[in-house]
């Protein structure tokens, strides 16, 4: 059954194309559903695919030789992932993982010039996203040689309330489920120090914690820390 247009022709990546041009570029796309937890591909696997995220979050992890994870990034609904026909790549650089029940368009990596023909807009957000992440890998890389592991956790939450954000009565919390362990895999630090500094900053009323939630209640207070002016726990 085709695809209906209506599944991509909001998203800025499709930005001005009429029904017949959706249509087209729908007729070489299979959607999928992906349950929490389950990989959309694996790191290492031959990139034979690129992907749409229509809707859920996607966990972007990447394993060391010796098996240590790091949680990269988190993708967001309307992004595209694992475009590594756009970087000249064979293989995918990182997992995907859905960190909810997902909804995913993917295309084969032969009609990768056929929608950078037919939609200008979606080759250049491709390479916008190529950019984006590479800038914000920069950074992370900056933040772990060069601050403290407060200062790295309280970057990584106001990362991900910018990114995925929802308003709450109570703040901005993240708008999927993610655990203190998820936390210590994008920062480089531990379980114990995660749940050390967030109890803190609970106290102090910067965040609100739950099960796999976390809700910034005080986004200054924690922009202070991130900048290190202001401890961000008791020493």
């Amino acid at each position: 059954m085709a695809l209906d247009r209506t599944l991509i022709s909001a998203l800025p990546a499709f930005a001005g194309l009429d029904g017949a041009a959706l249509d087209a570029i729908l007729l070489r796309a299979r959607s999928s559903r992906f349950a929490k937890d389950a990989e959309v591909f694996s790191q290492g696997e031959e990139a034979t695919s690129f992907f749409l995220l229509l809707a859920g979050h996607i966990r972007v992890v990447r394993t060391s030789p010796d098996g240590h994870q790091v949680i990269a990034r988190y993708i967001n609904e309307g992004e595209l992932f694992g475009i590594a026909v756009a970087m000249g790549r064979t293989t995918y650089p990182a997992s995907a993982v859905a960190a909810v029940d997902c909804v995913v368009l993917a295309w084969p990596n032969s009609a990768w010039p056929e929608l950078q023909s037919h939609a200008p807009a979606f080759g250049a957000s491709a390479y916008q996203a190529i950019g984006a992440r590479l800038q914000e890998t920069q950074a992370q890389v900056m933040e772990m040689s060069t601050q403290q592991v407060e200062q790295r956790i309280a970057h990584a939450l106001l990362r991900l309330v910018s990114q995925s954000g929802r308003k709450t009565p109570d703040g901005i919390e993240i708008d999927f489920p993610i655990t203190r362990q998820d936390i210590a895999e994008m920062t480089g630090t531990t379980l114990h120090t995660v749940s050390r500094l967030l109890s803190s900053w609970e106290d102090r009323g910067i965040v609100r914690g739950g099960r796999q939630k976390v809700t910034v209640t005080d986004p200054h207070a924690l922009m202070l820390v991130a900048e290190n002016r202001r401890k961000g726990a008791s020493s």
